[in-house]
């Protein structure tokens, strides 16, 4: 089994006992197409959740509108019952229509039946972490948060959640939410090119708040993947590993949530959380914010 320490270290959630591997597994891939349907080869995905927690991964991200359903029975059939130390983390705030899109989901009754619709599906009594997802597809959408994390915390107190996370926020929408809850982690659109949480990161950092970057499912442009190439050439790893040891070095609080259907590229994703760069890779790397921004 991989060491902890070469997945990144370690962090505590703030205000809980909840300690992970910096390291983690995001389990949208494991659903068919588009986040749809049952895997191509489920056999495999379940082989995939089962050697990430034989390599140390003990957090987990995903939802019940994977697939619908599909990714939390895939981990309910792969790791159930779940090893003492996993953290598993899910999120409402959205639905699928019939079309595959991505439908907000914020009313009260849609809120509570995510969070039943994750209990049943992961077969739990009480959820560990639930984000409440708000925003537009690629970004937050400024306007308060107060009814639908409202009606979280409602559910927290009834003992259905430990914990509160949010994600796709603005920092006035965090602040709001010192309010109302205790929040535990941000998952946010954010990488070696999209790098306008920069600010957020480091405040949250000083408050002892956890970091979740997600990446667009599209990666990097062209012209960025360009850059990154070269350093990834230089490093002797591929362009992934880069990225996500930049992620890994440029906070202490970043929690990373890689996500993949393959067992290849899962064991490359570990391997990204021991490969130091070199100040000069890091700088080529920190460049390539600046150049997306021109």
């Amino acid at each position: 089994m991989t060491n902890p320490t070469n997945l990144g270290g370690t962090f505590t959630l703030p205000g809980t006992s909840m300690t992970v591997n910096r390291m983690g597994y995001g389990a949208m891939q494991l659903a068919g197409p588009h986040v749809w349907g049952p895997p191509r080869d489920p056999d495999t995905a379940i082989a995939v959740l089962r050697e990430a927690i034989a390599q140390g991964v003990n957090h987990i991200d995903t939802s019940d509108f994977y697939g619908p359903h599909v990714t939390n029975q895939i981990i309910k059939q792969a790791l159930h019952p779940y090893p003492n130390d996993l953290v598993i983390v899910t999120k409402v705030g959205a639905r699928r229509g019939e079309d595959k899109s991505w439908i907000p989901a914020l009313s009260p009754q849609e809120i509570t039946d995510g969070v039943h619709d994750n209990l049943r599906n992961l077969a739990l009594d009480t959820l560990d972490v639930v984000n409440l997802r708000v925003g537009g597809i690629m970004g937050p959408s400024e306007g308060s948060i107060e009814a639908p994390l409202t009606v979280l915390a409602e559910l927290q107190g009834q003992g259905l959640i430990r914990h509160l996370g949010l994600s796709n926020v603005s920092p006035q929408q965090f602040r709001e939410s010192q309010t109302i809850a205790p929040i535990v982690c941000i998952q946010n659109l954010y990488n070696i090119a999209q790098r306008s949480d920069d600010a957020f990161i480091d405040d949250l950092a000083q408050k002892g708040v956890a970091y979740v970057p997600f990446f667009p499912l599209g990666g990097f442009t062209p012209l960025q993947s360009a850059e990154l190439d070269q350093v990834a050439a230089s490093l002797h790893a591929t362009p992934m590993q880069v990225a996500l040891a930049w992620l890994l070095q440029r906070a202490p609080n970043i929690l990373l949530i890689p996500g993949t259907s393959s067992l290849e590229h899962l064991r490359e994703n570990l391997n990204a959380a021991t490969l130091q760069l070199p100040p000069q890779s890091r700088a080529a790397l920190d460049a390539i914010a600046a150049t997306a921004a021109q």
